[in-house]
């Protein structure tokens, strides 16, 4: 049995869910990191093509260790852009707060692999 959303659904989820995602299209299965890294206006694009890759290679574990070795990657890519960024941004405060956020993503990250070997797994 299949079920057709009524006009008066269909203008409920209009309301509320922001237009922006309506708008969206889905997302591809297959996402071209090679246009990612080649796209010259973004001097972050190597350090999110790769981090997408790395969360997506993670396959090892239950649901705690996979969250755990993904946001590993996710924090590791936001320390490769904060790097970017602190090489590159010309604003003091940007600077600064990549600093912080390398800071806090090496302690969260230790914190993650502590976990890992913890519960006998190894460490990425």
């Amino acid at each position: 049995m299949t079920r057709n959303l009524t006009t008066a659904a269909i203008a409920v989820l209009a309301v509320a869910l922001p237009v922006s995602l309506l708008a969206q299209k889905p997302m591809q299965t297959g996402m071209d990191h090679g246009a990612m890294m080649n796209d010259p206006s973004n001097p972050y694009a190597k350090a999110e093509a790769d981090m997408h890759m790395r969360m997506m290679a993670v396959k090892t574990g239950d649901a705690a260790e996979k969250w755990t070795r993904k946001m590993i990657e996710h924090h590791r890519g936001a320390l490769a852009m904060s790097r970017v960024a602190i090489a590159q941004a010309s604003d003091r405060e940007t600077k600064r707060m990549a600093q912080m956020t390398i800071d806090k993503q090496e302690k969260d990250i230790a914190e993650m692999q502590g976990w890992l070997r913890s519960h006998g797994k190894p460490a990425q």
